[in-house]
C-alpha cells in the first residue's frame, strides 16, 4: 500500500482552512447577535449587526450543506 502524502497534506490543509473560516463566520454571527442584545438593553437599534449576523449564519448553513452534498454525490 502506497500513501500519497502530498494529497493527504493538501486535504489536511484545505480542511483546516475551511474549518477555521467556518468557526470564524459562526463567531461573527454570535458577536452580531450579542450586539443586538446590548443595543436593546441600551434602547438603541443594531439592525446592521443583526443583518450581518444572519448573513454569517446563512453562509455557515450553505457551507455545511455544500459539504453534505459533496459527501452524498
Amino acid at each position: 500500500m502506497k500513501i500519497d502524502w502530498a494529497a493527504l497534506g493538501s486535504v489536511f490543509g484545505v480542511s483546516l482552512v475551511v474549518t477555521v473560516a467556518l468557526v470564524g463566520l459562526f463567531t461573527l454571527g454570535i458577536s452580531g447577535l450579542s450586539r443586538r442584545e446590548r443595543a436593546a438593553a441600551q434602547g438603541d437599534s443594531a439592525a446592521l449587526a443583526v443583518t450581518c449576523a444572519y448573513a454569517c449564519f446563512a453562509a455557515c448553513v450553505a457551507a455545511v450543506g455544500y459539504g453534505i452534498y459533496l459527501i452524498v454525490a
